[in-house]
């Protein structure tokens, strides 16, 4: 695999964590204020995965960067 090919991987595989982690703070935000779970929303287990899918938005591409180098060494 060539270094171009290879760092696209890497981006597509680094904009799809953190999309997903974005996914799953928007989905915390629609249980908390939406009926998605139950009538009037659930504030408090939405809030739970909004802060969960935040920490994964922000943490995993990183986790990812630290795997790489550590993969080049």
């Amino acid at each position: 695999m060539d270094d171009e090919a290879l760092w696209r991987k890497r981006f597509l595989m680094f904009m799809v964590v953190r999309l997903a982690g974005l996914a799953v703070f928007f989905l915390g935000v629609a249980i908390a204020y939406f009926d998605i779970l139950r009538p009037g929303g659930w504030p408090q287990v939405g809030a739970i995965i909004a802060i969960l899918g935040a920490m994964d938005a922000i943490f995993a591409p990183r986790l990812l960067k630290t795997l790489w180098e550590r993969e080049q060494k």
